[in-house]
């Protein structure tokens, strides 16, 4: 019995029902939350220093306040995402989750009293985070290379983890780049430490 290695169709096969669910997922419930529930789902947000408002840290990924806020994160989740996934989907998911968390959890505590926090780009910023860092603490032409396109294509929405304008989460943006590095640290291997003799 031999095992066989996934042909590089069946990975980008399997990249595609991954990455594309996810985004057919938000999509759909945006548009069922718009044109049939009239946005009663965003209740179910971050919602800062409440504790209800911790579900959010489960579905606010998940939804978004309109459609052109959908597709502002489409294209953004679809790269950096796909970026992540060519070092492996195990990669991709620790990433997800580490980012998704950190997202939750910085916003609950950092965000403002009375504020609802949706969308997927805290998770996005994490994409983000991970991809700059992982090139430095990896070194290697592979995750460097992943950096300096992943700056070349998004670095200039790095401003988005600062204080802006009003119905911008970038306590949600902070949180999930900071939670992108801790995943870029986390998972890249030590090195050994050359012994001068």
């Amino acid at each position: 019995m031999t095992d066989q290695k996934p042909t590089i169709f069946g990975e980008i096969s399997s990249h595609i029902r991954i990455l594309g669910g996810f985004v057919v997922l938000i999509w759909l419930l945006e548009i069922v939350d718009t044109f049939v529930l009239r946005q009663s789902l965003n209740q179910y947000g971050i919602i800062p220093q409440n504790i209800i408002g911790l579900r959010g840290i489960l579905f606010a990924p998940f939804l978004h306040g309109d459609l052109p806020h959908v597709a502002a994160n489409t294209m953004p989740f679809l790269v950096l995402g796909w970026f992540i996934m060519l070092r492996g989907l195990r990669q991709f998911y620790f990433v997800s989750f580490v980012a998704a968390l950190a997202t939750g959890v910085g916003t609950w505590v950092l965000g403002r009293p009375n504020s609802v926090h949706i969308g997927a780009s805290g998770v996005i910023f994490g994409y983000l985070g991970f991809l700059l860092f992982r090139g430095y603490f990896e070194r290697s032409f592979a995750a460097i290379s992943l950096s300096f396109l992943a700056a070349f294509l998004y670095g200039g929405v790095i401003w988005g983890i600062l204080p802006s304008s009003t119905g911008i989460s970038w306590e949600g943006h902070l949180s999930g780049f900071i939670g992108g590095a801790i995943a870029a640290k986390l998972s890249t291997p030590t090195r050994p430490t050359k012994i001068n003799q």
